[in-house]
């Protein structure tokens, strides 16, 4: 594939904007990179892209699935980049746009294919978690594979401690030296990615507005509404960000004061994360888009230049990249 522009970052940085003025300079479409706007019924909740939006540039990828029908990265590989190569055949520039980095690395640097499940294993190490505690098997990790430990977040990141576990367990291989071997594949889809983040008080404050602003634009509804409809274990199953929260205080489990303040809690908690997923790819070039239009002509600069870049090397034979590979959650 030719390449493609991305924008990421983390959960209310500003990339909607940015990106649709991105693509009515440069005559692109969007494709979403968000784990939780695929679903339909949950456009207030996950701050998809708004009718008036989606009427600027196309977009693809978002509010299509059923919460009831689980989104996993190889398929969002698979649907994204078809999705890439049909902008690409209609002459235009295909805009990736989101702040779900396994599914940003996905679509752009192929997904890291371990050894398969087994999942008598999985059991066994999920119920050592459980009785041992979570820090026992990350202390387990840090042993055999010290150097995919580090890249962890946090020791209750199980769902990758288990896999990286089962992976050494299966192979023997430490996970991170598999997947060094993978970053040596080319890259498969060459790309420009920019980073959009706003001074960390700026973005906290934009996280709480936007909270606030969902809830003023019927979020408690659109929640009861998928309750109403069967969703909720579905909610729970793709951990929608905020809607456990909206979802106990229908129960009566808690005042709407109080989820609000989690639900902001927690958004802040996961842009952290976000920053921290996105600032260890070294290939991102980061903004601050408190000047939209400085931010947007600097994008086009920069794309300009890639572009330019990658037209000589392709003249010269080179199509290496050493892009990295994603480490797939399953």
């Amino acid at each position: 594939m030719r390449p493609v522009l991305a924008v990421v970052g983390p959960t209310a940085s500003g990339k909607t904007r940015l990106s649709l003025l991105l693509a009515e300079r440069l005559n692109g479409e969007i494709v979403s990179a968000d784990a939780m706007q695929v679903y339909r019924g949950m456009e207030i909740g996950t701050a998809a892209p708004t009718p008036a939006e989606r009427a600027r540039a196309p977009h693809h990828l978002v509010s299509f699935l059923s919460p009831d029908v689980l989104m996993a990265a190889g398929r969002f590989q698979k649907e994204a980049r078809e999705c890439v190569r049909g902008i690409q055949a209609r002459g235009r520039t295909a805009l990736v746009v989101g702040g779900s980095g396994l599914y940003v690395r996905a679509l752009l640097d192929g997904l890291f294919e371990g050894p398969g499940r087994d999942e008598a294993l999985r059991a066994r190490l999920r119920e050592e978690a459980a009785a041992l505690g979570n820090a026992a098997l990350m202390a387990r990790l840090r042993e055999v594979d010290p150097d995919y430990a580090a890249t962890l977040s946090s020791e209750n990141d199980v769902v990758r401690v288990v896999r990286a576990l089962e992976v050494h367990a299966l192979t023997g291989v430490p996970y991170s030296r598999l997947h060094a071997a993978h970053r040596e594949r080319p890259q498969p889809v060459p790309a420009l990615r920019i980073g959009v983040a706003p001074p960390r008080d700026a973005l906290y404050d934009r996280i709480n507005r936007r909270v606030d602003d969902m809830i003023a634009a019927g979020w408690v509804d659109e929640v009861r509404a998928l309750i109403a409809a069967g969703h909720e274990g579905h909610l729970e199953r793709i951990k929608a960000l905020g809607y456990r929260e909206i979802a106990a205080h229908l129960r009566g489990e808690q005042s709407l004061e109080d989820a609000v303040e989690a639900v902001k809690q927690h958004h802040r908690r996961y842009a952290r994360r976000q920053l921290s997923w996105f600032r260890a790819d070294k290939r991102v070039v980061w903004l601050d888009p408190s000047d939209v239009p400085a931010a947007v002509d600097a994008v086009e600069t920069l794309w300009r230049r890639f572009l330019e870049e990658k037209t000589v090397a392709e003249d010269h034979g080179d199509r290496g990249g050493g892009e990295r590979g994603a480490f797939a959650e399953e």
